[in-house]
């Protein structure tokens, strides 16, 4: 899931459970616990390695195992620094913050929010590192997912509005037209994408938004509703939403195994993998001896998905040599449903793992996180990264000669 709804969730679980004192710092607290564990892309910033993503995102900072070391020491910093802001600082001489223990579990909540949203989306996050490297992917929603973004941040919009009677109007105007915008924004970019949904949808969320922000306006009874009631509602509202994409995801994962059962498919590895822009969209991937299955449905029909089929290439020795380099071993503990393809081009040998957990509507180039390592005419490999347009080619990085007597 993206970092900014992150924070937005967190922001929404310090406002309705745990803002009644010290509501600034709460807040503060909960947000960034949230966002938090999202600072190892630093790693990935200034690592040369082609695979920092696969190696140091959703790792430490997204274990349980260091959750509670994570969240003592934020909220020791947070006292540091309101301590530092009251003593140099007038206005902020009334700050006053929870206790270390608060805002230690505070930020253990917040944290915890994090990876088990993470955990629902089909990238995965290794939640007991460094005890496993196994990945926790439950499948339940989309990395970026509008309906759950809109479910967190509207009731602490709304929070913001009924919370001056004076400029009640006034805001609730400018954020139905944001909001408005915002609606068409979405639509428009999920069908440059490839993830099209009809016109009249955006139309049915601007009806909603209309009802959130004029309806409390009627005689006064949105100024009843405090913050945290207004969060509360929300939080009870998206984990309604979470609990429907669970059923739906057993409802795409049953049409996946039905079309294996009847078609006596060998399966390594099947899923039923969320799609945008609805929790009625999804996508069935099977993973066979000899390559992957794939399918794009909608729970609404009530027909049997149809799937088509990526072949692997046949076994070669490239694609044995591939498989032994250090970094395609790493790879694969992250890869789910790859496609090995060897072909011969411009005087080398290409091996590419492509990965369909990411299902697209394009025709043309690699999926995302697809894998390529390039061999000379001799048969050794010269290069290896992420495939142009799949991931970056920029990534691709020269492998140097190996001394001699050793196997690389």
């Amino acid at each position: 899931m993206d970092t900014i709804t992150h924070g937005i969730a967190g922001a929404l679980i310090g406002k309705g459970f745990f803002s009644r004192k010290a509501a600034r710092v709460v807040v503060f607290s909960a947000t960034v616990g949230a966002m938090f564990p999202d600072i190892d892309v630093v790693a990935e910033i200034f690592s040369r390695d082609p695979l920092a993503i696969v190696k140091y995102h959703r790792a430490i900072t997204h274990s349980f195992i260091a959750l509670p070391f994570f969240a003592v020491g934020l909220a020791f910093l947070t006292l540091v620094g309101v301590a530092f802001l009251r003593k140099n600082y007038p206005r902020f001489t009334d700050l006053e913050p929870p206790t270390w223990g608060m805002l230690t579990i505070i930020y253990a909540v917040a944290i915890a929010s994090h990876i088990l949203l993470d955990a629902m989306t089909s990238f995965g996050t290794r939640m007991w590192f460094p005890i496993s490297q196994q990945r926790v992917a439950w499948d339940i929603l989309f990395i970026i997912d509008f309906t759950f973004t809109s479910l967190v941040l509207l009731p602490q919009i709304a929070a913001w509005i009924f919370k001056d009677r004076e400029k009640a109007t006034r805001r609730a105007v400018a954020m139905f037209l944001i909001f408005s915008i915002g609606a068409f924004a979405v639509w428009k970019i999920a069908d440059a994408v490839g993830f099209p949904f009809h016109r009249w949808i955006a139309g049915v969320a601007i009806l909603i938004l209309a009802a959130l922000f004029f309806v409390p306006l009627y005689r006064g009874a949105g100024f009843g509703i405090t913050t945290p009631q207004w969060c509360r509602a929300g939080t009870s509202f998206t984990l309604v939403y979470l609990l429907l994409c669970t059923f739906a995801h057993h409802a795409a994962f049953a049409r996946a195994r039905a079309f294996a059962a009847s078609n006596n498919i060998p399966v390594e590895r099947i899923a039923a993998l969320p799609l945008p822009p609805s929790l009625l969209d999804w996508g069935g991937v099977i993973r066979s001896l000899d390559g992957v299955y794939q399918s794009r449905f909608d729970l609404r029909s009530s027909s049997a998905p149809q799937f088509w089929f990526r072949p692997d290439s046949p076994p070669d020795a490239f694609i044995a040599r591939a498989l032994q380099l250090p970094e395609v071993k790493t790879y694969w503990t992250f890869a789910r449903f790859p496609v090995i393809r060897s072909f011969a081009a411009d005087g080398q040998h290409f091996v590419d793992f492509n990965e369909n957990r990411f299902i697209t509507r394009r025709t043309k180039g690699p999926a995302p996180f697809s894998y390529r390592v390039i061999f000379d005419n001799a048969g050794n490999p010269i290069e290896e990264g992420w495939q142009a347009d799949g991931m970056d080619v920029r990534r691709m990085i020269k492998i140097l000669p190996a001394p001699s007597g050793n196997s690389r």
